[in-house]
């Protein structure tokens, strides 16, 4: 098996459609760069992860952070915030799916939710 690529070195590129979605099987060698917390939805179109903190400072810290990503990236999550928690879910609305981009905006994600 070959190690997972790090997708915190790659940078996003640009999505406007017309490209495919992730198969499967791309999905699941991405997925292995991922905190393994990250679960792929059902229909296979996203992938989500819940967070937890212990203050709703914490928190929006923690989305503010997400948001700088989200901003440098070009690529935007949908976000669940309540207190003390947050959902983040990547997907790729262009395409109506997955694509390298998600990935590589969750293993962002998971570096600052190491922190």
């Amino acid at each position: 098996m070959t190690t997972p690529p790090d997708l915190t070195r790659k940078r996003c590129t640009p999505c406007e459609g017309g490209v495919p979605a992730l198969s499967p099987a791309g999905v699941r060698e991405l997925l292995r760069a991922l905190d393994p917390a990250w679960q792929v939805a059902a229909d296979g179109r996203s992938i989500a992860r819940s967070f937890a903190f212990d203050s709703y400072a914490r928190t929006i810290g923690f989305v503010n952070a997400i948001a700088w990503i989200a901003e440098s990236e070009g690529h935007h999550p949908d976000l669940e915030v309540g207190y003390g928690r947050c959902r983040v879910v990547w997907s790729t609305h262009a395409v109506g799916g997955l694509t390298e981009n998600d990935f590589i905006c969750a293993a962002r994600v998971d570096r600052l939710g190491a922190a």
